[in-house]
């Protein structure tokens, strides 16, 4: 990651989040934490970030963030089912408006024909106001280049990016509501 990135996306984050006046959570597999990081070192962090889970392992995603044991076995930890079932998870235990989740395979090893190393899923959880029907989750796959700590970090880039467009989705869809 450059330096100008490491800043400019967390920033970018912390201000739609303060505009909107909403919380974040997230679950962090192949990123072990370093959402949670760029995240903390933006000053007044503390408005927006609630908290952040490093579930590495099977039984942290299921016992920590409710990630099924069928979605687990049937798909792997690297799907977009269980970013899916992350991001809802870390979104509802935490009780805010958005989680973020990342699996992964950040390499060197670990990959398969099907799920190459550099395999990305993110997941982005909104909650709407109850009665509002207005809840949902995305989940988007990349394929990344780059030995792990670039896999890393273009994951946690990635991350902010997808948050941001969710963020501005449903800030533009409030705004056609109320006009």
């Amino acid at each position: 990651m450059n330096d100008d990135v490491d800043r400019e996306l967390p920033m970018a984050v912390a201000d739609a989040l303060r505009e909107t006046d909403a919380t974040l959570a997230v679950a962090e597999s192949c990123t072990g934490g370093l959402i949670g990081a760029a995240l903390t070192a933006v000053p007044g962090a503390s408005d927006y970030f609630h908290s952040g889970s490093t579930t590495y392992a099977y039984d942290a995603k299921r016992r920590r963030l409710g990630v099924s044991r069928e979605s687990l076995d049937e798909h792997g930890a690297v799907s977009e089912p269980v970013a899916r079932e992350m991001a809802r998870g870390v979104r509802d235990v935490a009780d805010v408006t958005w989680g973020i989740a990342t699996t992964g395979i950040a390499g060197p090893t670990g990959g398969t024909e099907e799920t190459p190393v550099g395999t990305v899923y993110v997941g982005v959880a909104y909650a709407g106001p109850w009665g509002s029907e207005s809840s949902y989750s995305t989940v988007s796959r990349y394929v990344f280049d780059g030995d792990r700590a670039e896999v890393r970090a273009r994951t946690v880039d990635a991350a902010f990016e997808d948050l941001l467009e969710e963020v501005e989705r449903v800030r533009d869809d409030g705004a056609e509501a109320d006009g």
